[in-house]
Protein backbone atom coordinates (compact mmCIF):
# COMPACT_ATOMS: atom_id res chain seq x y z
CA UNK A 1 0.00 0.00 0.00
CA UNK A 2 1.26 3.40 -0.89
CA UNK A 3 1.74 5.99 1.56
CA UNK A 4 1.93 9.95 2.05
CA UNK A 5 5.50 11.40 1.33
CA UNK A 6 7.96 11.05 4.18
CA UNK A 7 5.97 7.67 5.28
CA UNK A 8 6.89 4.20 4.50
CA UNK A 9 3.79 2.22 3.56
CA UNK A 10 2.99 -0.89 5.38
CA UNK A 11 4.66 -4.12 3.45
CA UNK A 12 7.37 -0.95 1.95
CA UNK A 13 11.01 -0.77 3.08
CA UNK A 14 11.88 2.17 5.76
CA UNK A 15 14.26 4.65 3.87
CA UNK A 16 16.99 3.80 5.67
CA UNK A 17 16.60 0.00 4.22
CA UNK A 18 19.90 -1.38 2.54
CA UNK A 19 19.04 -2.00 -1.07
CA UNK A 20 19.53 -5.92 -1.18
CA UNK A 21 16.10 -5.67 1.46
CA UNK A 22 14.59 -3.15 -1.15
CA UNK A 23 15.43 -5.55 -4.90
CA UNK A 24 13.78 -8.29 -2.09
CA UNK A 25 10.93 -6.96 -1.21
CA UNK A 26 10.58 -5.96 -5.37
CA UNK A 27 10.84 -9.78 -5.86
CA UNK A 28 8.76 -10.63 -3.49
CA UNK A 29 5.72 -8.19 -5.22
CA UNK A 30 6.45 -9.70 -8.75
CA UNK A 31 9.47 -7.91 -10.43
CA UNK A 32 11.46 -4.67 -9.47
CA UNK A 33 9.13 -2.70 -12.49
CA UNK A 34 12.21 -2.37 -15.16
CA UNK A 35 10.68 -1.47 -18.47
CA UNK A 36 12.53 -3.12 -21.97
CA UNK A 37 12.32 -1.78 -25.12
CA UNK A 38 14.18 -3.56 -27.88
CA UNK A 39 13.77 -3.27 -31.73
CA UNK A 40 10.37 -2.15 -31.22
CA UNK A 41 8.61 -1.15 -34.64
CA UNK A 42 5.23 -0.60 -35.76
CA UNK A 43 3.77 0.12 -38.83
CA UNK A 44 0.25 1.19 -39.97
CA UNK A 45 -0.10 0.63 -43.96
CA UNK A 46 2.91 2.42 -45.81
CA UNK A 47 3.65 4.35 -42.48
CA UNK A 48 6.30 3.73 -40.09
CA UNK A 49 5.18 5.16 -36.91
CA UNK A 50 7.87 3.60 -34.45
CA UNK A 51 11.08 2.33 -35.73
CA UNK A 52 13.52 0.03 -34.60
CA UNK A 53 13.40 1.80 -31.14
CA UNK A 54 15.36 0.74 -28.28
CA UNK A 55 15.65 1.73 -24.47
CA UNK A 56 15.00 0.71 -20.93
CA UNK A 57 13.59 2.22 -17.98
CA UNK A 58 14.87 2.18 -14.90
CA UNK A 59 12.86 1.43 -11.49
CA UNK A 60 13.28 3.91 -8.45
CA UNK A 61 13.49 7.20 -11.08
CA UNK A 62 11.37 9.24 -12.78
CA UNK A 63 11.86 8.77 -17.34
CA UNK A 64 10.52 11.53 -19.46
CA UNK A 65 9.04 10.59 -22.59
CA UNK A 66 9.69 13.18 -24.85
CA UNK A 67 8.86 14.47 -28.95
CA UNK A 68 6.82 16.20 -30.90
CA UNK A 69 3.63 15.29 -32.01
CA UNK A 70 3.68 12.45 -34.25
CA UNK A 71 6.79 10.75 -33.07
CA UNK A 72 5.23 7.77 -32.19
CA UNK A 73 5.43 8.24 -28.50
CA UNK A 74 1.77 7.08 -27.79
CA UNK A 75 2.03 4.25 -30.50
CA UNK A 76 4.90 2.65 -28.21
CA UNK A 77 2.89 3.03 -25.29
CA UNK A 78 0.02 1.45 -26.55
CA UNK A 79 2.39 -1.70 -27.41
CA UNK A 80 3.94 -1.56 -24.15
CA UNK A 81 0.42 -1.90 -22.55
CA UNK A 82 -0.63 -4.20 -25.19
CA UNK A 83 -3.18 -2.26 -26.13
CA UNK A 84 -1.31 -2.54 -30.19
CA UNK A 85 0.03 -5.24 -31.68
CA UNK A 86 3.58 -4.42 -32.67
CA UNK A 87 5.00 -5.47 -36.20
CA UNK A 88 8.42 -6.61 -34.22
CA UNK A 89 10.69 -5.99 -31.27
CA UNK A 90 9.90 -6.53 -28.00
CA UNK A 91 8.00 -3.94 -25.14
CA UNK A 92 8.49 -5.98 -21.66
CA UNK A 93 7.56 -5.04 -17.92
CA UNK A 94 9.51 -7.34 -15.83
CA UNK A 95 11.28 -9.23 -18.68
CA UNK A 96 7.43 -10.08 -20.14
CA UNK A 97 4.61 -8.59 -22.27
CA UNK A 98 1.77 -6.94 -21.08
CA UNK A 99 -0.78 -9.76 -21.06
CA UNK A 100 1.65 -12.12 -19.66
CA UNK A 101 1.88 -10.60 -16.55
CA UNK A 102 0.52 -12.31 -13.21
CA UNK A 103 -1.51 -9.27 -11.93
CA UNK A 104 -1.33 -6.41 -14.50
CA UNK A 105 -3.19 -4.04 -12.61
CA UNK A 106 -1.20 -4.50 -9.75
CA UNK A 107 2.11 -4.46 -11.83
CA UNK A 108 1.56 -1.64 -13.76
CA UNK A 109 -1.06 1.44 -13.17
CA UNK A 110 -1.29 3.95 -16.57
CA UNK A 111 -3.52 6.77 -17.75
CA UNK A 112 -3.02 7.41 -21.51
CA UNK A 113 -5.84 9.54 -22.26
CA UNK A 114 -7.68 11.97 -20.18
CA UNK A 115 -9.73 10.28 -17.92
CA UNK A 116 -13.93 10.14 -18.92
CA UNK A 117 -16.35 9.77 -15.58
CA UNK A 118 -19.84 9.57 -15.31
CA UNK A 119 -21.07 12.64 -14.55
CA UNK A 120 -23.61 11.50 -11.85
CA UNK A 121 -21.15 9.36 -10.04
CA UNK A 122 -18.63 10.79 -7.22
CA UNK A 123 -15.01 10.50 -7.19
CA UNK A 124 -15.24 8.01 -4.65
CA UNK A 125 -17.84 5.98 -6.22
CA UNK A 126 -15.78 5.86 -9.32
CA UNK A 127 -12.99 4.36 -7.74
CA UNK A 128 -14.60 1.74 -5.67
CA UNK A 129 -16.40 0.91 -9.49
CA UNK A 130 -12.59 0.26 -10.60
CA UNK A 131 -12.16 -1.94 -7.35
CA UNK A 132 -14.90 -4.37 -7.87
CA UNK A 133 -14.52 -4.98 -11.59
CA UNK A 134 -10.21 -5.79 -10.24
CA UNK A 135 -11.21 -7.64 -7.32
CA UNK A 136 -9.38 -4.76 -5.14
CA UNK A 137 -10.95 -4.11 -1.39
CA UNK A 138 -13.36 -0.83 -1.67
CA UNK A 139 -11.27 0.79 1.16
CA UNK A 140 -7.97 1.26 -1.53
CA UNK A 141 -10.63 3.96 -2.67
CA UNK A 142 -10.56 5.64 -0.06
CA UNK A 143 -6.60 5.67 0.29
CA UNK A 144 -5.80 6.54 -3.43
CA UNK A 145 -7.88 9.79 -2.84
CA UNK A 146 -6.67 10.67 0.24
CA UNK A 147 -2.92 10.08 -1.77
CA UNK A 148 -3.75 12.72 -4.28
CA UNK A 149 -5.67 15.29 -1.79
CA UNK A 150 -9.46 14.40 -3.12
CA UNK A 151 -10.17 13.23 0.31
CA UNK A 152 -12.84 16.05 0.45
CA UNK A 153 -13.90 16.12 -2.40
CA UNK A 154 -14.56 12.02 -2.66
CA UNK A 155 -18.48 12.47 -2.25
CA UNK A 156 -18.49 15.41 -4.76
CA UNK A 157 -19.94 14.54 -8.39
CA UNK A 158 -17.51 14.63 -10.55
CA UNK A 159 -19.21 16.87 -12.93
CA UNK A 160 -18.52 19.51 -10.73
CA UNK A 161 -14.66 18.73 -10.75
CA UNK A 162 -12.25 21.11 -11.94
CA UNK A 163 -9.57 20.27 -14.28
CA UNK A 164 -6.87 19.59 -12.03
CA UNK A 165 -8.82 18.00 -9.56
CA UNK A 166 -10.14 15.54 -12.79
CA UNK A 167 -6.58 14.89 -13.52
CA UNK A 168 -5.96 13.94 -9.69
CA UNK A 169 -8.61 11.17 -9.83
CA UNK A 170 -7.71 9.78 -13.02
CA UNK A 171 -3.64 9.50 -11.14
CA UNK A 172 -5.91 7.99 -8.25
CA UNK A 173 -7.31 5.61 -10.72
CA UNK A 174 -3.85 4.58 -11.67
CA UNK A 175 -2.49 3.90 -8.33
CA UNK A 176 -5.05 1.42 -7.11
CA UNK A 177 -3.70 -1.91 -7.49
CA UNK A 178 -0.80 -0.14 -5.61
CA UNK A 179 1.24 -1.00 -9.14
CA UNK A 180 5.46 -1.01 -9.39
CA UNK A 181 5.36 0.81 -12.62
CA UNK A 182 3.55 3.79 -13.44
CA UNK A 183 2.86 4.76 -17.18
CA UNK A 184 1.24 8.17 -17.76
CA UNK A 185 0.56 10.56 -20.38
CA UNK A 186 0.59 14.37 -19.70
CA UNK A 187 -0.36 13.79 -16.15
CA UNK A 188 0.12 17.39 -15.41
CA UNK A 189 -2.34 19.49 -17.88
CA UNK A 190 -4.81 21.54 -15.96
CA UNK A 191 -3.19 21.78 -12.87
CA UNK A 192 -2.42 24.73 -11.78
CA UNK A 193 1.34 26.22 -10.21
CA UNK A 194 0.60 24.19 -6.48
CA UNK A 195 -0.80 21.26 -8.09
CA UNK A 196 2.54 21.21 -10.48
CA UNK A 197 4.38 21.38 -7.66
CA UNK A 198 2.75 18.81 -5.60
CA UNK A 199 2.50 16.28 -8.96
CA UNK A 200 6.43 16.76 -8.63
CA UNK A 201 6.71 15.64 -4.89
CA UNK A 202 5.06 12.54 -5.65
CA UNK A 203 6.44 11.76 -8.81
CA UNK A 204 9.86 12.06 -6.65
CA UNK A 205 8.16 10.43 -3.54
CA UNK A 206 7.20 6.94 -5.94
CA UNK A 207 10.35 6.96 -7.21
CA UNK A 208 11.52 6.92 -4.23
CA UNK A 209 9.87 4.11 -3.09
CA UNK A 210 11.69 2.27 -6.02
CA UNK A 211 9.01 2.27 -8.27
CA UNK A 212 9.09 3.14 -11.92
CA UNK A 213 7.49 6.23 -13.54
CA UNK A 214 7.50 7.00 -17.21
CA UNK A 215 5.83 10.13 -17.75
CA UNK A 216 4.75 11.53 -21.21
CA UNK A 217 5.14 15.11 -21.35
CA UNK A 218 5.10 18.31 -23.42
CA UNK A 219 5.71 20.46 -20.36
CA UNK A 220 9.59 20.32 -20.47
CA UNK A 221 10.84 22.49 -18.39
CA UNK A 222 8.58 20.73 -15.66
CA UNK A 223 10.17 17.27 -17.19
CA UNK A 224 13.42 18.99 -16.32
CA UNK A 225 12.77 19.77 -12.61
CA UNK A 226 11.51 16.27 -11.68
CA UNK A 227 12.89 13.95 -14.11
CA UNK A 228 16.16 11.68 -13.60
CA UNK A 229 16.18 10.34 -17.28
CA UNK A 230 14.59 11.44 -20.61
CA UNK A 231 14.15 9.33 -23.70
CA UNK A 232 13.45 11.73 -26.83
CA UNK A 233 11.77 10.79 -30.01
CA UNK A 234 11.38 11.56 -33.54
CA UNK A 235 9.44 10.33 -36.67
CA UNK A 236 9.36 7.18 -34.44
CA UNK A 237 12.80 7.00 -33.94
CA UNK A 238 15.50 7.19 -30.59
CA UNK A 239 17.46 10.43 -31.05
CA UNK A 240 18.74 10.65 -27.52
CA UNK A 241 18.33 8.74 -24.25
CA UNK A 242 19.94 8.84 -20.62
CA UNK A 243 20.43 10.59 -17.37
CA UNK A 244 19.99 14.56 -17.57
CA UNK A 245 23.94 14.81 -16.61
CA UNK A 246 24.83 12.77 -19.45
CA UNK A 247 22.10 14.39 -21.82
CA UNK A 248 23.23 18.24 -20.06
CA UNK A 249 27.47 17.10 -20.59
CA UNK A 250 29.30 19.79 -22.77
CA UNK A 251 25.98 22.17 -23.18
CA UNK A 252 26.75 24.99 -20.86
CA UNK A 253 27.50 27.73 -23.00
CA UNK A 254 29.00 31.03 -22.02
CA UNK A 255 27.60 34.52 -24.00
CA UNK A 256 29.53 37.49 -24.69
CA UNK A 257 28.12 40.83 -26.13
CA UNK A 258 30.61 44.11 -26.72
CA UNK A 259 30.99 46.34 -29.29
CA UNK A 260 34.58 44.81 -30.72
CA UNK A 261 34.95 41.21 -29.78
CA UNK A 262 37.56 40.28 -32.57
CA UNK A 263 40.74 40.65 -29.52
CA UNK A 264 38.62 38.20 -27.27
CA UNK A 265 38.32 35.99 -30.13
CA UNK A 266 41.44 35.20 -30.79
CA UNK A 267 42.72 35.22 -27.14
CA UNK A 268 39.99 32.58 -26.71
CA UNK A 269 41.28 30.51 -29.93
CA UNK A 270 44.66 30.42 -28.34
CA UNK A 271 43.36 29.65 -24.89
CA UNK A 272 41.89 26.13 -27.06
CA UNK A 273 38.11 27.92 -26.87
CA UNK A 274 35.72 27.47 -29.85
CA UNK A 275 32.91 29.91 -30.39
CA UNK A 276 30.44 31.04 -32.50
CA UNK A 277 29.60 34.44 -33.53
CA UNK A 278 25.65 34.93 -33.58
CA UNK A 279 23.84 37.12 -36.36
CA UNK A 280 23.44 39.52 -34.14
CA UNK A 281 26.93 39.79 -32.74
CA UNK A 282 26.89 37.77 -29.66
CA UNK A 283 29.78 35.74 -28.87
CA UNK A 284 28.64 32.16 -27.66
CA UNK A 285 31.44 29.71 -26.53
CA UNK A 286 31.10 26.10 -25.79
CA UNK A 287 32.68 26.77 -22.05
CA UNK A 288 31.10 27.12 -18.40
CA UNK A 289 34.46 28.91 -17.27
CA UNK A 290 32.73 32.15 -17.35
CA UNK A 291 35.14 33.79 -14.93
CA UNK A 292 37.91 32.28 -16.98
CA UNK A 293 36.68 34.75 -20.50
CA UNK A 294 35.79 37.51 -18.36
CA UNK A 295 39.56 37.51 -17.14
CA UNK A 296 40.97 37.43 -21.39
CA UNK A 297 38.39 39.88 -22.08
CA UNK A 298 40.06 42.18 -19.44
CA UNK A 299 43.86 41.67 -19.86
CA UNK A 300 42.84 42.23 -23.42
CA UNK A 301 41.15 45.57 -22.84
CA UNK A 302 37.30 44.10 -24.73
CA UNK A 303 34.93 46.17 -23.50
CA UNK A 304 31.99 44.01 -22.81
CA UNK A 305 28.00 44.99 -22.19
CA UNK A 306 27.34 41.58 -21.67
CA UNK A 307 28.79 38.40 -20.06
CA UNK A 308 26.84 35.53 -18.78
CA UNK A 309 26.15 31.92 -18.61
CA UNK A 310 24.00 29.32 -20.66
CA UNK A 311 23.50 26.12 -18.59
CA UNK A 312 21.70 23.00 -20.21
CA UNK A 313 17.71 23.58 -20.74
CA UNK A 314 16.26 20.60 -21.78
CA UNK A 315 13.46 22.60 -24.26
CA UNK A 316 16.55 24.05 -25.98
CA UNK A 317 18.05 20.09 -26.75
CA UNK A 318 14.60 19.34 -27.49
CA UNK A 319 14.10 21.60 -30.37
CA UNK A 320 17.76 21.21 -31.90
CA UNK A 321 16.84 17.73 -31.98
CA UNK A 322 13.07 17.71 -33.67
CA UNK A 323 13.01 21.16 -35.23
CA UNK A 324 12.27 22.24 -38.71
CA UNK A 325 11.17 19.12 -41.14
CA UNK A 326 12.22 16.51 -38.11
CA UNK A 327 15.93 17.02 -38.01
CA UNK A 328 15.85 13.28 -36.98
CA UNK A 329 17.97 11.68 -40.10
CA UNK A 330 20.67 14.64 -39.70
CA UNK A 331 21.79 13.34 -36.42
CA UNK A 332 24.56 10.84 -35.25
CA UNK A 333 24.13 7.84 -33.15
CA UNK A 334 21.98 8.10 -29.81
CA UNK A 335 23.62 9.42 -26.69
CA UNK A 336 25.54 12.08 -29.26
CA UNK A 337 25.11 15.62 -29.65
CA UNK A 338 23.63 16.96 -33.07
CA UNK A 339 26.53 19.00 -35.05
CA UNK A 340 25.51 22.13 -34.39
CA UNK A 341 24.30 22.33 -31.26
CA UNK A 342 24.21 25.23 -29.28
CA UNK A 343 22.59 26.08 -25.94
CA UNK A 344 20.82 28.77 -27.60
CA UNK A 345 18.83 26.02 -30.44
CA UNK A 346 20.35 24.51 -33.26
CA UNK A 347 21.60 27.20 -35.80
Amino acid sequence: MTAPPGQPAPGQPAPGQPAAGRAADAGRRGGDGRIVVENLTKVFGTQRAVDSLSFTVEPGSVTGFLGPNGAGKTTTLRMLLGLVRPTSGLATVNGVNYQSLPKPLQTVGAALEAASFHPAHTGLQHLRIYCAAAGLPARRADEVLELVGLTQAAKKKTKGYSMGMRQRLGLAATLLGDPRVLILDEPANGLDPEGIRWLRGFFRHLAGEGRTVLVSSHQLAEVQEVADRAVILNRGKLVRAGTLAELSAGTATTVVRGPALTPLQQALAAAGFSGTTEPDGALRIRTDQIAHVGHLAFTHGVELHELRLEEFDLERLFFSLTEGEHRAADLGPAGQLPAGYQQGGAR
